[in-house]
């Protein structure tokens, strides 16, 4: 089978909709709500047809295509700046050291500070894969392919870059943290309050949080132990994150707990060893492995394959690639090494 991930528009609603319910919650990019993922769709679709080339405030969202079957298995998202409708909450974990004369002693606590700090970044995010399919290094493809994009539209984004992991879920679909933290404020389950900020935004947590830092000392025993800590599912994310350039600065999400990872755009490896070039034959027989990108938003493709880069920066790539892509001879494309 032949994959290929593409721009989404609002006619892949109702495949968005059927992986939704496949998520198991906390999964605020991904609702099972109709409704939210149509304004989403929506909202892709204005990002993907302005024509000016600057920093904005757009959500693009990308699917993964079964070029035989036209099924939609997988989907992923970019944000071009976050914190642009409504705050951008983080817990930043940092270290509080005092010291008694008297005592002789050095005490080191941790904290939880509710904080904007990551504001105005691009963001990944939303990538969500058919469980039938997590196999074959698609999963790769969808994670990858945001970097091209970004490479390949670089003045729409930021500086700066991050990507947030789903934190630990329990077996009744509760998050310990939430119930730990902001649990004891709002009067809500983890359930409603991850789907209302799906749905409405986290202003609320403005209106309602307590402005002051969490003493993590203070927590219960479970909801200290998934700080930082990523769902079981999202470990072999967080790799590919930190071999992209991501790292972990002690940003944690508000709802769950799991790690926000951080880079520098232009130092985020699938970014910075992106290449462009013209297309010089479509027919290779023996190449390096590498992702392929062509087209411009709204017509972004990218797909696996080979190629050969001359000498003169020109490329060369396999039929099936070039088929999967709709290119030929003297189209430019995108590439970087698999």
């Amino acid at each position: 089978m032949t994959f290929r991930l593409r721009a989404a528009h609002i006619d892949d609603l109702e495949h968005l909709y059927e992986m939704a319910k496949l998520t198991g919650g906390g999964f605020t990019n991904l609702p099972a709500d109709r409704a939210a993922l149509t304004k989403k769709l929506e909202r892709a679709d204005e990002a993907f047809s302005k024509t000016y080339e600057e920093l904005g405030d757009d959500q693009f969202t990308l699917v993964l295509e079964n070029t035989e079957t036209g099924q939609v298995r997988g989907t992923c998202q970019l944000f071009s700046q976050v914190g642009q409708q409504w705050p951008f909450y983080s817990y930043r974990l940092n270290t509080l050291t005092q010291h008694s004369r008297e005592l002789d002693r050095t005490v080191r606590a941790e904290l939880l500070s509710l904080t904007t700090d990551l504001e105005g970044c691009s963001e990944v995010g939303g990538l969500f894969l058919h469980p039938g399919e997590r196999a074959g290094g698609l999963g790769l493809l969808l994670a990858r392919s945001r970097y091209l994009f970004v490479a390949m539209h670089r003045p729409r984004f930021a500086d700066r870059i991050l990507a947030e992991l789903r934190g630990v879920i329990d077996d009744r679909g509760g998050s310990p943290f939430w119930d730990g933290v902001a649990g004891r404020f709002f009067g809500m389950t983890f359930q409603e309050a991850d789907y209302f900020n799906a749905i409405n935004g986290n202003q609320f947590i403005a209106d309602l949080m307590p402005k002051h830092p969490v003493y993590v000392a203070m927590l219960g025993d479970e909801a200290k132990k998934v700080i930082g800590v990523p769902h079981p599912t999202g470990r072999a994310a967080m790799r590919m994150l930190e071999n992209e350039g991501f790292s972990f600065e002690g940003y944690v999400d508000i709802f769950d707990g799991g790690p926000t990872m951080t880079a520098r755009t232009d130092q985020v490896r699938s970014i910075s060893q992106a290449v462009p070039g013209k297309l010089s034959a479509t027919d290779l027989d023996i190449g390096e492995r590498a992702l392929v990108a062509t087209g411009t938003l709204g017509t972004f493709r990218s797909a696996y394959g080979m190629r050969e880069i001359a000498d003169d920066g020109s490329v060369a790539i396999d039929a099936l690639c070039a088929e999967t892509l709709g290119v030929g001879e003297g189209d430019e494309v995108w590439s970087v090494a698999r």
